[in-house]
């Protein structure tokens, strides 16, 4: 299997995730000085200390969110390729090209974007509706990461929609579908009815394994690009 990765995408945005997060100490320390040396009144004393703790809260939700997308492990670039050798000779992944889709997999049982969740802990998803278990230090923990769940359902049939846009002047015929993968091996997902199939990398839960999905799936449901329309599509959308 073939992975492309754009580096210098990933290492750009860890860069500015690691010097964000330098930032986010230096704004309250600048900030102390520069009220220790100014003369008291309501501004300095009351104003300023706001404006400043207000800039370092922007800063720290930026900062950890582009941590937890770009610096955090295990990586899904690294994680799932893995968790799929032997998929076949012709598949292959692309990652940070095609935004909203981070990932875009391209395997014999069809083409997928991938909506990854980096995510810990306990999950239950029924009728597409998403809620998280969470209680005490694990809950002040999720918090503090910033790594609230969001819509996954709802992003990843957008990624998908994306991916068949950008694929209609090559293969106008091919539907692209969009899989939910979990990449911690620490995360539990008791899955109901959800419109959006649902699977680990690792294939350590109960709702599966990403290869394993795939293999039961088989070859033919859905249309796969052929090794030619698989190079139309990089050369268009990889640069």
């Amino acid at each position: 299997m073939r992975v492309v990765i754009n580096e210098k995408l990933a290492a750009r945005m860890r860069q500015i995730a690691q010097y964000l997060m330098f930032v986010t100490f230096g704004v309250p320390l600048v900030g102390l000085f520069f009220l220790n040396s100014q003369p008291a009144d309501i501004f300095f004393a009351v104003v300023l200390p706001f404006v400043v703790l207000l800039i370092a809260l922007i800063i720290t939700v930026i900062s950890v969110r582009l941590a937890n997308l770009w610096v955090r492990v295990p990586r899904p670039e690294a994680v799932i390729p893995e968790s799929l050798k032997g998929i076949g000779k012709n598949s292959v992944m692309y990652s940070y090209w095609h935004f909203p889709a981070r990932h875009v997999l391209i395997v014999p049982q069809g083409v997928f974007a991938l909506h990854v969740m980096y995510h810990d802990g306990k999950f239950s998803v029924h009728n597409d509706r998403w809620s998280r278990k969470q209680v005490g230090i694990a809950r002040f923990l999720s918090l503090l990461r910033f790594d609230s769940v969001g819509e996954p359902t709802t992003e990843a049939k957008t990624a998908a929609e994306h991916v068949k846009k950008l694929l209609q002047p090559i293969a106008g015929e091919i539907d692209v579908q969009p899989l939910i993968v979990f990449i911690d091996p620490k995360v539990e997902v008791e899955v109901g009815e959800t419109s959006v199939p649902i699977v680990s990398a690792d294939g350590g839960q109960d709702n599966g394994g990403i290869k394993e999905y795939l293999y039961d799936l088989g070859k033919g449901k859905y249309k796969t690009l052929t090794p030619a329309q698989i190079e139309a599509f990089e050369a268009a959308t990889v640069s």
